[in-house]
């Protein structure tokens, strides 16, 4: 009796040390146990027999799941031959808990529990929802909620109607819902090898992906003003500024695309010019964190793979499925380097002032990233034999939990699985640790003399 008294004891002091690491943890720390959370059960589920055709190594179980949390898309076990319906449904599940965020769902939990958020709890929420202000936290909850699966049920329907001449009712539904999940969620997992190459000139298909995770790397802010404003002049300055960078981001991709591959017979030269377009522009809108692939990357030119990199790198919106620096930041830097050619003491856009801490805070996103591929295809190269290039599109594939690889995931060697894991997961956490280190303004009272330091 005794001994069941101190053993409850214990056990109660250690739960009670374990409450009072959590509440004091900062959110980004937070944020980091909920993903690492995921990504372990994965790869304990993944590990199972049922879970796999043939027996795979804890590391490509763990990197599996890694990738499917952060929803990347590398794989170093082909999908759909590697793994059982019972697997791919786990990538599945772990694509969706990734894309649309632990965060998400636990807020509205404790919302429509009638609880009320506290200082800390309030303070992740804000952090995992890109969010400046509390009360728009449960309208932006339930936002994501409702948006995802309403755009995931359109792009199920319509996804198994296309695939009905080509597989059983079952089959063709099973494919819809796999791809639906992972098209919205910008993971770029496919059930074949060789991605959606078998789809390179099927339009409706094309369309349908492409609208997906065009759709979810845009941002739920954008699209619940979209639904609710539903007239461009009403619509806010962000998501006037997210839809047109948007769109002439791609068309852009899809027209220097189509110039750098129609002349490559490897890739589209022998193709009709209706399947040339269709396969660019594929190829071109996929870069910014989607992963799917209806070309051999590896065979692209130079002069296309150098433009994904920088697509990639530059990612989708805020708020979204997506990752990379995001297109909000990429558009605020090309804005001030444009102002401050011009000499203009202020930067605008749409007779709006741009603040100078959300300048400061894009600079810091990009140089930060900046530096970490630069870190990241250092410790590649000397780790991994391989063309610099491949090492370079690996690295900031990974960062930027795109997907896209010129053909290295396979060859990787265990201390490169580790390095690629890292990048995945620091690519889907980083900006919001960085958001976090930076969004609190920290007031000096004391003011320091200027000293010009000459740069350029």
């Amino acid at each position: 009796m005794t001994q069941l008294k101190l053993l409850s004891r214990s056990f109660k002091q250690k739960r009670e040390q374990f409450q009072h690491l959590l509440i004091n943890a900062s959110p980004p720390a937070i944020l980091m146990m909920g993903y690492l959370t995921f990504i372990l059960l994965g790869a304990g589920l993944l590990k199972l027999e049922m879970a796999t055709v043939s027996s795979i190594t804890w590391l490509d179980a763990l990197f599996t799941a890694t990738s499917a949390v952060t929803v990347t898309g590398l794989v170093v076990v082909d999908t759909g031959t590697g793994f059982s319906v019972f697997g791919q449904v786990v990538i599945a599940v772990l694509i969706q808990a990734g894309g649309l965020g632990f965060m998400t769902f636990s807020i509205l939990t404790l919302l429509n529990l009638g609880k009320r958020l506290g200082v800390r709890h309030q303070l992740v929420a804000l952090e995992a929802l890109n969010q400046t202000s509390l009360n728009s936290i449960k309208d932006v909850s339930k936002a994501v909620i409702v948006f995802s699966l309403a755009i995931e049920a359109i792009g199920f329907l319509l996804l198994m109607l296309c695939w009905l001449d080509e597989y059983s009712l079952s089959q063709a539904a099973y494919h819809a819902f796999f791809y639906t999940i992972s098209a919205f969620n910008n993971a770029g997992f496919a059930l074949s090898a060789d991605g959606l190459t078998a789809y390179q000139g099927d339009i409706p298909v094309n369309l349908i992906i492409t609208a997906l995770f065009i759709i979810g790397g845009i941002g739920f802010v954008v699209l619940q003003d979209v639904w609710k404003k539903r007239g461009w002049k009403k619509l806010q300055v962000y998501t006037k500024v997210m839809i047109s960078s948007t769109v002439m981001l791609n068309f852009l991709a899809w027209l220097l695309v189509w110039l750098f591959e129609r002349k490559n017979p490897a890739t589209i030269g022998g193709f009709s010019l209706s399947d040339q377009l269709t396969a660019s522009w594929f190829q071109a809108v996929t870069p910014r964190t989607a992963g799917f692939n209806t070309l051999p990357i590896e065979s692209l030119t130079d002069s296309t793979s150098l433009l994904m990199l920088i697509l990639m790198f530059i990612g989708g919106g805020s708020l979204s499925t997506a990752s990379g620096i995001k297109l909000g930041t990429f558009v605020v830097l090309l804005i001030t380097t444009y102002k401050f050619l011009m000499r203009h003491d202020e930067v605008t856009i749409m007779r709006r002032s741009i603040p100078l801490n959300l300048i400061m805070k894009s600079f810091a996103v990009t140089v930060i990233s900046m530096m970490l591929v630069l870190l990241g295809s250092l410790m590649l190269s000397v780790i991994q034999v391989a063309p610099l290039l491949d090492i370079l599109f690996e690295v900031v594939s990974a960062l930027g939990t795109v997907g896209l690889s010129r053909g290295l995931t396979g060859d990787l060697t265990n201390a490169g699985q580790l390095l690629i894991m890292l990048l995945m997961f620091v690519g889907r956490l980083g900006p919001l640790t960085v958001a976090y280190v930076i969004a609190i303004p920290k007031q000096r009272r004391i003011k320091y003399p200027s000293i010009d330091i000459q740069i350029g």
